[in-house]
């Protein structure tokens, strides 16, 4: 059959009731467009474009080399036409790469190329469209390796095909050249590569190689990162604390910075040990090393051991490489315990050993290695008392508190309720595109006379709250949380020394309208007769 007779339709040969699909009696599979685009999308994510181009060259390059051997053994007659550049072209239209437009074929030994084919409708082109948008290179790798498979077995020696015209490039069609080898000097050169037979387990270790280099410049830039943090952001609550209480932590963590001794960080939840933590951190000679954090409170205890730790390659399911813990990586610097209170006994026990042997064992790992790290820990539970109910081992509660820091609660120190505040809404308004400066009276009283139970925390979701629903420069007392604003009075020396009169109308203001502005209740609820009531408000008796 030469190459004018053939059908498709004869070709393809399949059960109308499904089954077995073969072409030239070949077994084919069909997937439809979009899943071969999300493979593909897929693939190169995790492969890279470098990679997923040379096992997808390698795979269309044979494609095209074994479909030519097919022909040549099923259609002998068409196949003895090849050379005059029909059946390529169509064996291409047929397996759904596009629709060949243009095509020419020369002896291919002088600068003209030996086949050149324009094609449209490129299916690579139009899912890389569909999922890249413009490229800047051509991107039907598929199509000329598929022809230069398909034309070095044609020939009988190698035979290269570049697209240089491409719609996915934003040109009128997408047009690929083929010549021999030889014939195309410097230009091939950036291409060979892409065609080298590498073993995929070359290919695998090369990815490996890459991504363990990708891994361990990643830990520098965290390390960089947290440094430059800790540099921005390490007097971050505390360069602007006014009160006494607060003043006197910060002395105390000053000293405490130039020994290595541990540290336990004690305090209401919220109140800022982490950074209190930092601020000891970068005032410290191991200020240039890094500060590494972990909730031990927030992971089980297998993944709090494999964190810490680390573990070694097979030591369990999935530990296919070995895995540097917290540990080691903070090598020089500070390992900072959040919520210590809350690790198992058995948790307990290795940390004890680490604090007094100065050493750790990776899991799945027999010998120990030395460590060079301070230790601060922080908790919000009261650990004497778990010491006393036996759920807290007591030699390891007085390794971790060589020295303790007690951050007092913010309701304690309402002196650096506004400056931190004030502090906290700047950035805020800033990454929100809006010109808030500060708080009106009204609403400064309000954050004043909040008990702030959840601390600095809450004050910065409180403000966060407040500068979403401002709508002028200033925060109004309509834009605080409601539990803010609706809380009932509490006076403060934020503002000055006020007289008792004054402070004692204040509170009964605040009491009366908690009570829904009912006075006989608020009266009963004083200890005080209607008439003193209206006498203290100076209010006319009704």
């Amino acid at each position: 059959m030469k190459t004018s007779d053939l059908d498709f339709r004869e070709l393809l040969s399949f059960n109308p009731k499904g089954g077995v699909i073969r072409f030239l009696g070949q077994r084919v599979y069909l997937m439809d467009a979009a899943a071969q685009s999300l493979l593909r999308k897929d693939l190169l994510e995790v492969l890279g474009p470098e990679t997923f181009r040379i096992i997808f060259t390698r795979a269309s390059y044979a494609h095209g080399w074994r479909l030519a051997q097919t022909v040549e053994k099923e259609m002998p007659e068409a196949w003895a036409e090849a050379k005059q550049g029909e059946l390529g072209p169509l064996l291409s239209a047929w397996h759904g790469i596009g629709e060949i437009v243009g095509r020419r074929r020369t002896d291919g030994l002088g600068d003209e190329p030996l086949v050149e084919t324009i094609m449209k409708d490129s299916y690579e082109a139009e899912q890389h469209l569909m999922l890249s948008g413009l490229s800047k290179e051509a991107v039907c790798w598929r199509h000329a390796a598929f022809a230069s498979g398909y034309v070095s077995y044609l020939e009988g020696r190698e035979v290269y095909f570049i697209e240089d015209k491409c719609i996915a490039k934003g040109d009128e069609f997408c047009r690929i050249r083929g010549k021999f080898r030889e014939q195309w000097g410097p230009e091939l050169e950036p291409y060979l590569p892409y065609y080298q037979m590498k073993p995929v387990e070359s290919i695998c270790d090369d990815l490996r190689r890459k991504l363990l280099g990708t891994e361990k410049r990643l830990r520098n830039y965290r390390h960089d990162l947290g440094y430059l943090r800790n540099e921005c952001e390490g007097s971050h609550y505390y360069s602007i604390s006014r009160s006494v209480a607060m003043q006197k932590v910060l002395e105390f963590a000053s000293l405490v910075s130039e020994v290595d001794s541990s540290v336990l960080i004690t305090g209401e939840s919220g109140v800022g040990k982490e950074q209190m933590a930092l601020q000891v951190h970068r005032q410290s000679r191991r200020a240039k090393k890094p500060f590494l954090a972990v909730n031990c409170g927030a992971l089980s205890e297998t993944l709090l051991d494999s964190e810490l730790f680390g573990h070694v390659k097979g030591a369990f399911t999935g530990a296919d490489r070995d895995r540097v813990g917290l540990f080691e990586a903070a090598a020089g610097g500070t390992l900072f315990l959040d919520e210590v209170g809350e690790v198992s006994s058995a948790m307990q026990v290795k940390l004890l050993r680490t604090l007094q042997e100065r050493e750790i064992r990776r899991i799945g790992e027999n010998a120990s290695r030395k460590i060079d790290v301070r230790i601060i820990s922080a908790t919000n539970r009261k650990l004497s008392e778990a010491v006393a109910s036996g759920s807290f081992r007591q030699d390891l509660y007085y390794r971790l508190k060589v020295i303790e820091l007690k951050i007092p609660p913010l309701r304690e120190r309402t002196e650096d309720i506004l400056p931190l505040a004030r502090f906290i809404l700047a950035p805020l308004a800033k990454g929100m595109h809006k010109r808030v400066t500060g708080f009106t009276h009204k609403a400064a009283d309000k954050l004043l006379g909040y008990l702030w139970p959840g601390n600095i925390r809450e004050l910065q979701n409180a403000i966060e709250y407040a500068v979403v629903l401002c709508r002028g420069n200033q925060v109004e007392l309509e834009d605080l949380p409601p539990e803010v604003r609706e809380a009932t009075f509490r006076p403060s020396t934020a503002f000055g020394i006020r007289s008792l009169e004054s402070v004692e109308r204040e509170y009964i203001q605040s009491v009366l309208h908690a009570l829904g502005d009912n006075k006989a209740r608020t009266a009963e609820q004083l200890g005080i007769s209607l008439a003193t009531l209206y006498r203290k408000l100076k209010l006319e008796s009704p």
